[in-house]
């Protein structure tokens, strides 16, 4: 099986979707795609999206990984990436999660966008703006990215985690509302406290110098591969500062300013509220 070929991508989705079936992380796939090769870690991750499509779950918007320096230093990667959210990661304000939906949970504070109109228009190669992508977000709101990795220790490079579904986990949405003409996204400060502690700081100008240039980003990479971005799907723009691991029991809470805070709790069962 030559390295990053058909079978080598069958492989590579096989050992990360049994990972997630059996809660026990795997191996690195980079022995079987290559450590740089990101256009077969998509191919790998498209792969494993699709069977949990045909397994019933739906496609409801994207994410954008790795667009603070911070977290890229954290995990020794110089770019960003993009995965796909789908329905059954949501949970809703002050959730319960349960720890048994997770491997290796870290969690980080992010802007989440709905968008009001398609990102699909233009050709291949002509970036979006950020003018294009302000008018195409119908409101922002406070959000929760639980990341996870199926790779055991986190021990990824930039193939590991983009053929994994850009280390995607769970994501909580807070209950506030606010249209860009109220938010603007580059000022806003975030705090996020663990247990109470302060546990991660940070701002949106950590995201890619803005999360709306970051959305800008995945909205041109999506377009580009085929795949647009779409009116009603959600964005999680990337961390406004480092992620931090969570453990059973754990509560965390991060405040944005102008969006307000949202909060997620961790049990130890396989309880909790959706």
């Amino acid at each position: 099986m030559s390295l990053g070929s058909p079978a080598a991508v069958r492989a590579a989705a096989d050992r990360l979707s049994a990972a997630a079936a059996t809660g026990t992380p795997c191996a690195p796939i980079r022995d079987l795609i290559g450590p740089g090769d990101v256009a077969t870690a998509y191919r790998v991750q498209r792969l494993v999206v699709q069977r949990r499509l045909a397994a019933g779950a739906r496609v409801a918007g994207r994410k954008i990984g790795l667009t603070s320096a911070a977290v890229r230093r954290q995990l020794g990667v110089d770019s960003p990436d993009f995965g796909v959210l789908l329905d059954d990661m949501a949970y809703g304000p002050a959730a319960t999660i349960p720890m048994s939906r997770l491997l290796q949970p870290r969690i980080e504070a992010e802007i989440a966008f709905r968008l009001g109109a398609d990102l699909a228009g233009g050709r291949v190669g002509t970036p979006f703006t950020v003018a294009e992508v302000r008018a195409a977000v119908a409101y922002a709101a406070p959000a929760l990215e639980v990341c996870d990795s199926r790779v055991a220790g986190w021990d990824i490079s930039l193939a590991d985690t983009v053929a994994d579904n850009a280390s995607s986990g769970l994501y909580v949405l807070g209950e506030v509302r606010r249209p860009l003409n109220e938010f603007e996204p580059v000022t806003a400060e975030m705090r996020m406290t663990v247990d109470g502690e302060v546990a991660s700081t940070g701002s949106g100008a950590a995201c890619l110098g803005d999360p709306l240039a970051a959305v800008a980003w995945l909205a041109t990479t999506a377009r580009d591969l085929g795949s647009p971005l779409v009116a009603g799907q959600v964005v999680l723009s990337g961390a406004l500062g480092p992620m931090v691991p969570v453990a059973a029991g754990n509560q965390v809470r991060a405040r944005i300013t102008g969006l307000g805070s949202v909060s997620v709790a961790f049990d130890g069962g396989d309880g909790g509220e959706r």
